[in-house]
């Protein structure tokens, strides 16, 4: 990102935040979808196997998104939605929610794996 200010470049990391947020809203809900109607296919697994990067990658930043660390360096902010185009209070209960939703369609999946 050369030649850019800092509120450019804050920009466009919220920007590609985002498109990561949806990417990640449309995964969780297909999932949940797919597990209430019984429709396991492929693209569940890779779907799980999105989250499961994911989660390691959150394990590597020590919980942190690395964009949010980025992010970082251009904005001294305190609002938890600094680094991305949601709500703040979306932005603070972001990881209990979306965590919440995936346990739902794990344990819905191994009913319907087992059952």
């Amino acid at each position: 990102m050369l030649n850019m200010n800092n509120s450019t470049k804050l920009i466009g990391i919220k920007v590609l935040h985002t498109l990561i947020w949806i990417f990640f809203n449309v995964v969780i809900f297909y999932l949940l979808y797919a597990v209430l109607t019984n429709r396991i296919d492929q693209w569940v697994w890779i779907g799980l196997g999105c989250f499961l990067l994911e989660g390691v990658v959150l394990l590597i930043f020590k919980n942190f998104c690395p964009l949010t660390l980025w992010a970082r360096q251009y904005s001294t902010s305190t609002a938890y939605n600094f680094d991305i185009y949601i709500p703040n209070w979306l932005a603070r209960y972001n990881k209990p929610i979306y965590t919440g939703l995936l346990v739902v369609v794990i344990v819905i999946l191994v009913y319907q794996l087992v059952g």
